[in-house]
């Protein structure tokens, strides 16, 4: 986007740093936000991201560095989907078009970043527990650079349904210090909100036009100036005998003010100024907004307006992927119902993630056998290791890094119990502009360690379709199959999987002095990098692993026995797949004949944000990289070398 087409924002322009608002007044303050919005819309537009959350905390986010003096008092914003305009206000709206790409602005808060990010997220639900740590160390004479001042943790209602949410609040109402949460309620959380909290949540200002400053301070009246006071107890009062209200709150020992209008700059700005100068213990703001505020295409799809390729501002029309394959994620959609359709025990589970895992497609279908159960991973596999339990065959489709959250319960109440729960794994692998708090890296290792489990990971969307008619009838124990973000490769598909037989790989392409092991979806990679070696005269066989576990025994004592040297190539931290095929080789002896043997795996640091290629060469994962190891293995310094 050039100069020419940026909107224009005469006062916005007059802020580097949130001390920069303090020169304005209310009314002009209101204006500094629609231009904020408008400079978040923009900016989305060229890079991409998360936008319809951050234009729903537009007044917010203004709202909160003009009254407060941060960096020294602390603003948490959970997940970190809706910090786009606190980034802009905080110094880096030089930079606020580099979002998410190489080299530039983290699409979430980072600490590396800023002073201004005082804690990193990209989980949900961990703001409030950072706020308590933050204010306890307050407490406590922390030597923090910037100082230690209030701590404001702003998390939106979606990841209220997170048991960590409650969890902290209790302890923070056990502990009575002054403390400020911000219930961001947009009704939204990526997806619709379930659950019976966000009926409570509903129920708080149903049938009701937003409160005004009086009845928006119902459950903190002390908190108020005296001429408010009579009339907010009066509203307190009458809230009370309607049996709504904030009692869930105040009961973990916060006092309540709301629900208010949180796009109202004048609502926001008396209640975090009275706070401020009143609040001697822990409080929580409810304040109401709207997803993708004043932007249309976002306020009319808020889910698809959560997370979106770069648009047109005008349309708001993304552009399109020009790959005519289908994202595995559909095809592990598609696949799940058409095994489905035959088998009436399959059901399906999301964590509030029904688009990006392909379970709404299932959910049309099925729609009394698929259970989105919120922010709440470590219910949700525990939920689905009672529907297997109970008979049922339970899909839990859960991206890798998030199931990270729910590995106590992978551990004892699925894997110890021996149970059928299946395991979809998305966003296997490296992610591209999540970075490294979304990057799937950890997954292959951290099943494979446990007994009885199965887990595969497909070459290609055809592959795919196959383990999940395997997993389908995978009985007797818990089974996990991986894939990765993305475009599948354009290979013929089948109408239907048919089940492959467990722990059993297959020959790719054969050869004699050299082989290549693959564990996902490097295996185009690792032909190309065979066909390059054949050209040199290394002969080079291929082979596609498909289980981690069980391991193929037969398949990889045969590839060390027939070649001279073997390169194991998997997308994920080391202690996964090689590590395993490493110890079956030194267990049976293979290393003791002189087998040359060389392990690709993520390299041992967490990489950042960039283009899915790029980060695949930081990985060492590409098909030159595969040749150079191959190389290595045999001694050979380059192609040129070994040609001459």
């Amino acid at each position: 986007m050039t100069d020419a087409h940026r909107p224009v924002t005469p006062l916005l322009d007059k802020v580097t740093y949130p001390s920069d608002l303090k020169q304005f007044n209310d009314r002009e303050l209101r204006q500094v936000a629609d231009e904020l919005r408008l400079e978040t819309i923009s900016a989305v537009s060229v890079t991409g991201g998360h936008l319809g959350a951050g234009l729903g905390v537009v007044e917010i986010a203004t709202a909160l560095h003009a009254v407060f003096d941060t960096p020294r008092d602390k603003i948490i914003w959970d997940v970190g989907h809706q910090c786009y305009p606190h980034k802009i206000l905080t110094g880096r709206r030089d930079r606020i078009r580099t979002l998410r790409m190489g080299g530039g602005l983290s699409g979430f808060t980072k600490r590396k970043e800023s002073t201004y990010d005082p804690f990193g997220a990209a989980h949900s639900s961990t703001s409030i527990s950072a706020a308590t740590g933050f204010m306890m160390a307050r407490e406590l004479g922390g030597n923090c650079p910037e100082g230690l001042g209030d701590a404001i943790a702003v998390i939106g209602d979606g990841s209220m349904t997170a048991g960590m949410a409650y969890e902290a609040m209790n302890h923070a109402g056990h502990l009575k210090k002054r403390l400020i949460v911000i219930l961001n309620d947009n009704k939204m959380s990526i997806a619709p909100p379930v659950g019976a909290l966000s009926e409570y949540l509903t129920r708080l200002y149903a049938g009701e036009p937003f409160h005004d400053l009086k009845a928006a301070a119902k459950g903190a009246v002390s908190l108020l100036p005296p001429p408010f006071r009579e009339g907010a107890k009066r509203a307190k009062e009458m809230v009370k005998s309607m049996t709504v209200g904030g009692t869930l709150f105040e009961e973990l020992g916060f006092s309540y003010i709301g629900p208010i209008d949180g796009h109202d700059m004048d609502q926001l700005l008396a209640v975090l100024r009275t706070v401020k100068t009143r609040a001697d213990g822990p409080v929580l703001i409810h304040a109401i907004t709207k997803k993708g505020k004043g932007y249309a295409p976002a306020e009319h799809s808020p889910d698809k307006g959560h997370a979106r390729a770069k648009f047109d501002v005008v349309t708001g029309e993304q552009k399109k992927s020009a790959s005519n394959a289908p994202s595995y994620t559909k095809v592990f959609a598609q696949s799940l119902i058409k095994e489905a359709e035959h088998d009436p025990q399959i059901c399906a589970i999301t964590a509030a993630m029904p688009d990006g895992t392909g379970l709404n497609l299932f959910a049309e279908r099925f729609p009394n056998r698929c259970f989105d159960v919120g922010i709440a991973e470590q219910h949700g596999v525990t939920f689905a290791a009672g529907l297997a339990a109970g008979g049922m065959k339970p899909f839990a489709a859960i991206y890798s890094t998030f199931l990270q959250r729910g590995y106590d319960q992978v551990v004892h109440d699925v894997a110890i119990q021996g149970l059928p729960v299946r395991f979809a794994i998305d966003r296997a692998g490296l992610v591209g502009a999540d970075g490294a708090t979304h990057a799937g890296s950890f997954d292959i290792a951290y099943l494979t360690n446990l007994p009885g489990f199965t887990v595969m990971a497909p070459a290609d969307e055809a592959e795919l379709v196959h383990m999940v008619a395997t997993a389908a009838q995978i009985d007797d124990g818990p089974s996990a199959f991986r894939f990765p973000r993305g475009e599948g490769v354009g290979v013929d598909m089948p109408e239907r999987g048919t089940p492959i037989e467990i722990g059993k790989g297959r020959i790719v392409k054969e050869g004699t002095k050299l082989a290549i092991l693959s564990y996902g979806t490097r295996l185009a990679e690792s032909v190309a990098a065979a066909e390059v070696l054949d050209t040199r005269g290394i002969s080079t066989t291929v082979a596609d692993a498909r289980f981690a576990k069980p391991l193929d025994h037969d398949l990889i004592l045969r590839l060390a026995r027939e070649h001279e040297a073997l390169v194991i190539i998997e997308e994920g931290a080391v202690g996964g797949f090689s590590s395993h095929v490493m110890h079956l080789l030194a267990t049976e002896g293979a290393l003791d004949t002189g087998l040359k043997i060389r392990p690709m795996v993520f390299p041992d640091i967490f990489i950042d944000q960039d283009s899915p290629a790029n980060m695949m060469k930081v990985a060492g994962m590409t098909t030159d990289h595969i040749v150079q190891k191959a190389l290595d293995a045999l001694g050979i310094a380059s192609l040129d070398a070994q040609r001459a």
